[in-house]
C-alpha cells in the first residue's frame, strides 16, 4: 500500500496528541471504481484522512490553521482488503481522538467499505455507519458524525449539494485540474494497467482535496472557524501542507492555482461523490 503522509507512523495511525484546549475534526473520504452491472460492483482503491485541530474559545482562521494527513492508495488491486481494514481502523481511531467526524456523504463511504471489508472489519464499519445514523441525536461536545452533504443547509442558499458547490458557495476555492481530460476511473487505470504514476497521483491529490475541503466545510458547519474576507484557496492549502508528496503538486497545471482566486464553480467532481437523486432538505444540528 502506498502512503504519503505528514504523520511520523501513519501505517499505525499513531496521532499527535490534541492540545489542550482544541478541537479536533477528522474528515475522511474513499474513492472506488464502480461496476453497477454486478452486486457490490464498487470497490474501495484510496482514501484519505485529515486532521484539523481548532481552539475552544475564539473563531479561528482557517488560512492560519495547519492540519495533519496521511493518503493510502493500492499498490496492487489484491491490497483491497489491507486499505479497508486500514480505513475502518482509522475511522475508529479517529472517533476516539477527535470531536467531530466529517465526511461528505459519509454514509456511501462506509457503505462501499462495508460491502467489500473482510470479516475482521465489518462490525467496526458498522458501528461507524450506525453512529453516522444517530448524529443530530448525539451531544456535539462528545465524539459525533457531521456529513457536509445533508448538515450544512444552515449556511447555504444554493440547492446543490456536491461537495464542489458548497465550498464554491461558502468561498472554498477547489478547483480541480485532474478531472480535465480524464475521469477518476480513467486515472486510476492509468495506475493499474500502465504503471503511469500521474494517475494514482491526479487521484491521490483529488482524494486529499475532498478531505481537506469536507474538514474546512465541517469547522464552518459547526462554527469553530472562519475563512477570509477574499476567500481561501484549497489547493495552496495542499500545496503547503502537503509539498513534496506527489510529483503532481509541482506542475505547471497545478502551481498555476495557487496565485489567484479560480473558477471552481465550473470545477468537476468525482463521480463517487455526484448527486445521483433529488434529495429532501434537511437542517443542521448545529
Amino acid at each position: 500500500m502506498i502512503i504519503k503522509t505528514s504523520l511520523s507512523d501513519a501505517r499505525a495511525m499513531d496521532l499527535p496528541p490534541l492540545r489542550s484546549g482544541s478541537v479536533r475534526i477528522a474528515s475522511i473520504d474513499v474513492e472506488w471504481t464502480k461496476n453497477y452491472r454486478i452486486k457490490n460492483g464498487q470497490r474501495p482503491f484510496c482514501y484519505s484522512a485529515v486532521w484539523l485541530d481548532l481552539p475552544t474559545s475564539g473563531t479561528a482562521d482557517l488560512s492560519q490553521v495547519p492540519f495533519e494527513w496521511a493518503s493510502f492508495y493500492v499498490d496492487e488491486p489484491d491490497e483491497m482488503p489491507h486499505l479497508i481494514r486500514h480505513a475502518a481502523a482509522c475511522v475508529a481511531n479517529s472517533a476516539r481522538m477527535a470531536t467531530i467526524i466529517a465526511g461528505h456523504q459519509f454514509c456511501a463511504d462506509l457503505s462501499v467499505l462495508e460491502a467489500n471489508a473482510p470479516q475482521d472489519a465489518v462490525s467496526t464499519l458498522q458501528s461507524a455507519r450506525e453512529q453516522w445514523r444517530q448524529r443530530r441525536d448525539a451531544d456535539p461536545d462528545t465524539s459525533h458524525y457531521v456529513d457536509t452533504r445533508y448538515d450544512a443547509g444552515h449556511l447555504l442558499t444554493g440547492t446543490s449539494r456536491r461537495l464542489v458547490d458548497v465550498c464554491t458557495e461558502l468561498g472554498l476555492d477547489v478547483t480541480q485540474p485532474e478531472l480535465l481530460k480524464k475521469s477518476m476511473p480513467a486515472w486510476h487505470r492509468m495506475w493499474l494497467e500502465d504503471g503511469q504514476p500521474e494517475g494514482r497521483e491526479r487521484v491521490s491529490v483529488l482524494n486529499l482535496r475532498h478531505s481537506v475541503s469536507t474538514a474546512y466545510v465541517a469547522a464552518l458547519t459547526a462554527g469553530l472557524a472562519k475563512r477570509p474576507d477574499t476567500g481561501l484557496n484549497v489547493n495552496r492549502a495542499i500545496a503547503e501542507g502537503a509539498k513534496g508528496a506527489w510529483g503532481w503538486l509541482e506542475t505547471r497545471t497545478f502551481t498555476a492555482l495557487l496565485e489567484d482566486s479560480c473558477p471552481s464553480e465550473t470545477a468537476a467532481l468525482s463521480p463517487s461523490k455526484a448527486p445521483k437523486r433529488p434529495e429532501r432538505r434537511r437542517t443542521s444540528t448545529r
